[in-house]
């Protein structure tokens, strides 16, 4: 009789009990439950700002940018007069010429001289026009590279804080079910002890508190290993603490049209505009080395004062001239020049092609995964709903004696399966919305 009343009372404990997982109520290891409260608060904006702030690869992008708009000032400054001044004082032998090393042979007079000299180019057919065209394009080339890069980096912020959140969660999910199967030990345990149970059940609820304490170790690996990843992203040579928010608001259902999604990344994606500039850099490049051809016309001014001079040398001199240089014969180098533009304009041009077919593949793929992704939520969430109802029947007939522990300790199993699959679900749809909005050029 009383080991009866025994019996009655722990099995009256055990459903009162919560050895059946809740995912809604957050409970996590002692890493991951001290880290939620201690850490520093961050949330998905903070952290895109945080990465664009703080990451490398953003200052490199600037510093590129602005290195080729110094190239442009480079290339644009031979359409621009180049003025020297020059000073010169000889001590010769007055009237003696250079016999040796040269065909002139100029009057040596001792003077000291001071004067400027100022030259122009006027024209070389557009020579240096189309270089400078070019420059210009490899600058907004370079802009592109720069906005793509932002893109690159937020969209590893993205990704890293979303698998910090996911690997959060999971060490929550893996924690619960360390605690319910605890407990469920506990009463087992006791049962035991007032053989009411037998020592085959305490055996495999070990056994699964066990296999839950190396689901939560790895759980809890994985989040340091995410927090880890995304410090590194945010510019923190040392992992961080930080205390996750949830990103708000609903999860709406992908575009239903992937062709409007392929044209609108082959209009916005930074990686094709940049392409699309380095292809007519690299026309222009082509016109300018077969303008090389075309004659050179240039103008010289000069002028300057002599105080000490010779007295056959005069106070004070000046001249202007022209300068037509003609290109004749150079061993076909220009040929070469010329020949070596057009083939990297083509390669260019194929270059180009080659990215949209990619970029539109990826969109497709993207799309794709994110269907698959949404419809993966409510399958989810039912198995989830199943496996909690298996969950109860089996506590139930195993509370009746009319199971085994191995029918309610699959069930366990199942119900823990059940809720890492629908926070992957939940998770990995928010990751491929992400990857979508990034591969159509619509990412912050």
């Amino acid at each position: 009789m009383r080991a009866a009343l025994i019996f009655t009372l722990l099995l009256g404990f055990v459903d009162n009990s919560t050895f059946a997982q809740n995912p809604n109520t957050p409970v996590g290891s002692p890493t991951a439950g001290q880290t939620a409260q201690s850490g520093t608060p961050l949330t998905l904006q903070q952290a895109e700002a945080l990465a664009l702030r703080s990451n490398p690869q953003i200052t490199i992008g600037k510093l590129r940018a602005l290195q080729a708009q110094q190239y442009v000032r480079e290339t644009r400054s031979a359409l621009l007069p180049t003025a020297y001044l020059s000073l010169t004082g000889v001590d010769a032998e007055s009237g003696s010429r250079i016999a040796a090393g040269g065909i002139n042979n100029p009057i040596l007079f001792t003077r000291a001289a001071g004067g400027a000299a100022v030259s122009q180019l006027v024209t070389d057919f557009r020579r240096t026009t189309n270089l400078v065209s070019s420059a210009e394009f490899q600058a907004k080339a370079e802009d592109k590279n720069a906005a793509a890069t932002r893109a690159d980096v937020v969209l590893a912020a993205d990704q890293a804080f979303y698998n910090a959140l996911e690997t959060l969660e999971l060490v929550k999910v893996a924690q619960q079910a360390v605690e319910a199967r605890q407990t469920l030990v506990d009463r087992v345990q006791a049962l035991a002890n007032a053989k009411l149970r037998s020592d085959l059940d305490l055996s495999f609820a070990n056994v699964d508190v066990s296999r839950a304490k190396l689901l939560l170790l790895e759980s809890q690996n994985n989040y340091q290993t995410a927090l880890a990843t995304l410090s590194a992203i945010l510019g923190y040579p040392d992992e961080q603490n930080f205390q996750l928010a949830e990103p708000s608001g609903e999860m709406e259902p992908p575009d239903a049209n992937a062709q409007r999604l392929i044209a609108q990344a082959l209009a916005q994606r930074p990686e094709v505009a940049s392409l699309q500039f380095q292809l007519e850099a690299a026309q222009k490049n082509s016109r300018a080395e077969h303008d090389l051809w075309r004659p050179t016309v240039g103008a010289l001014g000069v002028a300057g004062l002599a105080p000490v001079r010779d007295p056959q040398i005069p106070h004070w001199y000046g001249a202007v001239g022209v300068n037509i240089n003609i290109p004749v014969f150079n061993g076909f180098l220009y040929n070469a020049r010329a020949k070596t533009a057009d083939l990297q304009a083509e390669a260019a041009r194929q270059k180009l092609l080659d990215l949209k077919n990619n970029v539109a593949r990826d969109v497709r793929i993207s799309w794709q995964e994110t269907n698959r992704a949404y419809a993966r939520l409510s399958v989810t969430q039912q198995l989830r709903g199943q496996a909690s109802l298996a969950l109860d029947l089996a506590q139930q007939r195993y509370n009746l004696g009319l199971s085994s522990i191995v029918e309610f300790s699959q069930a366990e199993l199942g119900k823990t399966e059940a809720d890492i699959a629908d926070t992957d679900a939940r998770y990995q749809y928010r990751l491929t919305q992400i990857v979508l909005a990034y591969t159509t050029g619509t990412s912050k």
